[in-house]
């Protein structure tokens, strides 16, 4: 018996340690790392205006390892990134024709620039650019030493080349934008927001919110405001601080679009419309009626206009002779069937976007 004994322990003790390393390694492969928590960020933005015309700057400072200094147009009314790629890689890449790309994809900087190419188009058939370039994808810093976050592997818009309507070329780095939009470029799919690329953690919904910005701010010397932009949305945001939310329609191209349904009030008349909230809009909303002639042209001073969406968020503005300019167009003029709101909208009102939900949120201020 003893003999028998002695000759089963280590057949036991085998058998253990099978049950063990069996046990441990399934365990290790079921188990989830948890995601930490993390706090949204505040940034705040450049108020600048030259005349009647207003912008919002977000500053871009760092591209892959290339330290830079450019100033963004921060655009609720387009998706994406795009930034001129004169001083980001070498003078010998760039040529009239476009950006040299041996193969599929050239590595620079730290920034890959892909061969794929499209043209970006902003504004109307009256009033519009044109940018040509390649996709191409860097991490990033935003903000500057006021403030700023970094954010990984984006895909950007790195252009070449950008002219108007007439096919004059502007100066480099004339109109770098930086689009905040809630769908993908409708050029190139991969192309989104950069914001989508905030990691939110485990507590914390994708996302922007946009406070009212401060009229009195906005010179030609472009002065920083603190605290406009806030990335990464709470539960607070999204349920109980006031804004009435509007679920956004997905399209095969472009996504989620950021344009809702509503009617306008204006000169003694209601249309029905589709309306964008536009901060990359400097000056003048556009009012489109396919009733409209030629004739009626800029609303006078002292206008009323109200808009009402489709979820009961109601704005209403009186025209001046140098803000909420107003003009009212007729589609096949402008080739463009949306109402587009100027950045004089949002010295008003808040604004917000839901990406993980695919809502935009607005509240009256």
């Amino acid at each position: 018996m003893t003999k028998k004994i002695l000759l089963s322990l280590p057949k036991l003790f085998g058998f253990l340690f099978i049950i063990l390393a069996f046990n441990s390694c399934k365990k290790d492969k079921t188990t989830t790392p948890q995601k930490p928590t993390v706090n949204p960020v505040t940034l705040g933005l450049y108020e600048y205006a030259s005349g009647v015309n207003k912008r919002i700057f977000l500053p871009v400072t760092q591209v892959g390892t290339k330290a830079v200094t450019y100033y963004t147009v921060f655009d609720t009314g387009s998706s994406g990134m795009t930034l001129d790629a004169d001083g980001i890689l070498p003078a010998s890449m760039i040529t009239s024709s476009g950006i040299q790309v041996t193969g599929d994809s050239v590595v620079v900087n730290g920034i890959t620039v892909t061969k794929t190419t499209g043209i970006i188009s902003f504004g109307d058939n009256l009033s519009g650019t044109k940018e040509y370039g390649n996709l191409a994808y860097a991490n990033i810093t935003i903000g500057d030493q006021l403030g700023n976050l970094s954010l990984k592997r984006v895909p950007f818009f790195l252009y070449y080349k950008i002219v108007d309507n007439n096919n004059n070329k502007f100066p480099a780095h004339s109109s770098d934008v930086f689009g905040v939009g809630p769908g993908t470029s409708y050029v190139i799919s991969q192309i989104q927001s950069p914001l989508q690329y905030f990691e939110t953690g485990s507590n914390l919904t994708g996302g922007f919110k946009l406070a009212t910005l401060n009229k009195s701010m906005f010179s030609t010397a472009g002065n920083y405001v603190s605290n406009l932009l806030t990335i990464g949305l709470t539960n607070t945001d999204l349920s109980s601080s006031g804004f009435i939310m509007h679920g956004l329609s997905r399209f095969n191209v472009g996504g989620y679009s950021p344009n809702i349904p509503a009617t306008i009030s204006y000169s003694g008349k209601t249309i029905a419309a589709t309306v964008l909230f536009d901060t990359g809009t400097p000056s003048t909303t556009v009012i489109e009626d396919k009733l409209a002639t030629t004739a009626i042209g800029n609303l006078p001073a002292n206008s009323t206009v109200t808009v009402t969406t489709n979820q009961g968020f109601v704005y209403t503005y009186t025209t001046t002779s140098t803000s909420n300019l107003t003009e009212v167009q007729n589609p096949a003029n402008t080739g463009d069937s949306r109402t587009i709101f100027s950045l004089d909208f949002f010295i008003s009102n808040e604004y917000l976007t839901d990406y993980g939900n695919h809502r935009i949120g607005l509240k009256n201020n």
